[in-house]
């Protein structure tokens, strides 16, 4: 059997790899992003992505991440992550006790980007820690360890933020979004959100798709009238995917568009009613 050390010498290879070309991700982009991102990287300045869930704030860093061939650390933020899940805590196995890093750590000693996907739904304590990594000073207090770690010279750290999106009592404190550079993210143009689901589904004829993405848009209208949460650029994809292997548009449309967005029965019939009118 393996040792607690050895396993964790594993966890911490298998998380900080360099992206492989193979894999490199589809992105569309809307503006100047991708200039912006590469700029500040140039500068290792912080960066906050700002936009609705489902726009493609996350698609865009992993492409980023393979653009300047940099390992991505992805952590998604709930209510209940802590500082000590993000810097790492000491494990206890029979007589051994070791110290396990966070992703944060790793990314900051590996020269990773790290991602906080979602940051304003982390415990008040996990922003208050980034604080010396989004300055002059790129250091991490270990204070478990009684230690500081100087950032990697490749490191990046990088958040998410979704204005408007938030819980009650979620919100990011003003002091500190003006550590970040912030990009602004929104739903794709009508001819570029064609593209990325023609180019996520191919297989799907265009004329499908011209009118699924503009019951979509018109699904968006409906955003100040009731629903939480607009119809996004993914569920569309998803929309897509699922009348490529048979679905109606109907019940596709009902199953990515509608039944996660809403459960008021008179909203999700007037979604239904814009579905209806494009493939009707």
């Amino acid at each position: 059997m393996k040792s607690l050390l050895s396993r964790l010498r594993g966890v911490e290879r298998d998380i900080i790899q360099a992206p492989s070309d193979a894999d490199f991700p589809y992105y569309e982009s809307q503006g100047t992003e991708i200039a912006v991102f590469e700029a500040a990287y140039k500068k290792r300045l912080p960066v906050m992505l700002k936009g609705p869930a489902g726009c493609g704030k996350t698609r865009f860093l992993e492409y980023m991440a393979h653009r300047l061939g940099r390992p991505l650390v992805t952590v998604r933020c709930h209510e209940d992550l802590t500082s000590g899940d993000l810097i790492g805590s000491f494990l206890c196995e029979g007589e051994q006790t070791l110290w396990q890093d966070g992703p944060l750590t790793r990314a900051v000693k590996a020269g990773a980007i790290c991602y906080l996907d979602d940051v304003a739904e982390a415990h008040s304590d996990s922003t208050a820690v980034i604080h010396s990594l989004t300055d002059h000073r790129r250091r991490l207090p270990l204070e478990k360890r009684g230690t500081v770690i100087e950032a990697h010279e490749d490191f990046m750290l990088v958040i998410s933020y979704n204005p408007g999106f938030q819980g009650m009592g979620k919100d990011l404190r003003p002091a500190t979004k003006q550590r970040f550079i912030g990009i602004n993210f929104d739903f794709p143009r009508e001819d570029i959100e064609r593209k990325i689901v023609k180019t996520e589904v191919p297989e799907l004829a265009a004329d499908v798709i011209e009118r699924l993405v503009a019951a979509g848009r018109k699904a968006r209208t409906l955003k100040d009238h009731g629903l939480d949460e607009a119809t996004s650029t993914r569920a569309l994809v998803y929309a897509a995917a699922m009348m490529s292997v048979g679905v109606s548009p109907e019940e596709a449309c009902r199953v990515a568009m509608i039944n996660p967005v809403t459960d008021d029965p008179d909203l999700a019939d007037a979604l239904l009613e814009i579905v209806a009118a494009q493939f009707g």
